[in-house]
């Protein structure tokens, strides 16, 4: 377990409402160098597939972003999936993903 500063736990509280509202198997939040976050859930379509940590990350280039502080990505999964972590880092490459299981605790920083 990792102990995270108030705006990472902020963050992984976010991803955790994204996840619970739309029922997505992951939810996920990133926050801007300005302190803006933005959040997405997993978007699964048949012609759009995109985890939830890129789709933040869409969201937030989207919006003008040009780094990010941190992300956080609330999820079943043992690992950080490697599209996401990669969009995070194609924009800030020491910026840390926090990974939670559903209940919130926070299991490990990629």
């Amino acid at each position: 377990m990792t102990d995270l500063q108030p705006e990472d736990q902020k963050l992984v509280t976010l991803a955790r409402s994204a996840r619970g509202r739309t029922g997505a198997p992951e939810g996920a939040a990133v926050r801007d160098t300005d302190g803006r976050t933005y959040l997405a859930a997993t978007v699964s379509l048949p012609s759009l597939q995109l985890s939830a940590l890129q789709a933040a990350v869409a969201a937030a280039v989207s919006s003008g972003v040009e780094g990010l502080e941190a992300a956080a990505v609330v999820s079943g999964a043992g690992a950080v999936e490697v599209a996401g972590l990669a969009a995070v880092h194609d924009l800030t490459a020491d910026a840390p993903v926090h990974l939670a299981a559903p209940d919130g605790t926070v299991v490990l920083t990629a």
